[in-house]
């Protein structure tokens, strides 16, 4: 068992991922990072310097479609990342540095899927149905095409939009937790929500750490992305998991 911090989307915002993990209290803490480590901040180029200097045993890295956009998505965002930054995501991709998915055991026996934008229940379908988090992980892992790329797959599902009402409308109980990031329910800068009222009543916010926790019948939804934006959100915290086990998957 492990301390396990799970941190959202960084978009090129070197500064508060540098001090998130200096503020991490256990120097043998494992990291996973929910991915969408490049764009909209000041220093992409930085924050892939900075990864690529963490120890790989302790920092398990994910994909997010603006990563994908290096090695296998269609481009959609208009500042690129230069030529040896977009290199550097394609050489990880190959290398298996970054993964589409993660498995956790928190404490009390929960079982987490982290990805990140979530698994929807159309998705979970078509991965075959998966009981555990740690079998999901392993089949995402296997990077399932077309899957990965389409808009209510593993990293571009929108969480009020697709992902929550996918299993809370029409889908079956999910059969495990999930930590995501890519969207979020509500506008943190606003103090507002932007999901319809079912997702609103399930949910509860955390607006220091900028987290949310919506739950399903067995099961709750985890979001992690602290809406950076340009300059860096002005408090946030990723979310620590104690005595916590990293799965295989």
């Amino acid at each position: 068992m492990a301390t396990i911090a799970i941190i959202g989307d960084v978009g090129g915002c070197l500064e508060q991922l540098a001090a998130a993990v200096a503020a991490l209290d256990d120097p043998d803490t494992m990291v996973i990072q929910v991915g969408d480590l490049v764009d909209r901040g000041p220093d992409s180029a930085g924050v892939l310097a900075y990864v690529a200097g963490r120890p790989p045993r302790r920092w398990i890295q994910l994909a997010g479609n603006h990563d994908a956009q290096y090695f296998g998505a269609e481009p959609f965002w208009p500042e690129r990342l230069g030529v040896a930054e977009a290199a550097v995501l394609r050489d990880w991709w190959l290398r298996d540095r970054l993964r589409v998915a993660a498995a956790v055991r928190t404490a009390d026996g929960e079982e987490l899927l982290v990805t990140h934008a979530g698994l929807t229940a159309g998705a979970w379908r078509e991965l075959g149905e998966p009981v555990t988090a740690a079998t999901a992980a392993a089949l995402l892992n296997t990077r399932p095409e077309p899957l990965l790329w389409r808009a209510d797959g593993p990293l571009w599902a929108e969480a009020a939009t697709r992902l929550y009402p996918s299993w809370l409308e029409a889908g079956p109980p999910m059969p495990f937790s999930q930590v995501h990031g890519h969207s979020t329910i509500v506008d943190y800068g606003l103090r507002a929500w932007r999901c319809r009222e079912r997702i609103q009543q399930r949910s509860t916010v955390d607006w220091q750490a900028r987290h949310t926790v919506t739950r399903t019948a067995a099961a709750r939804f985890v979001a992690v992305d602290p809406r950076h934006g340009h300059h860096g959100a002005p408090s946030w915290a990723p979310l620590i998991l104690r005595d916590a086990t990293l799965l295989d998957g």
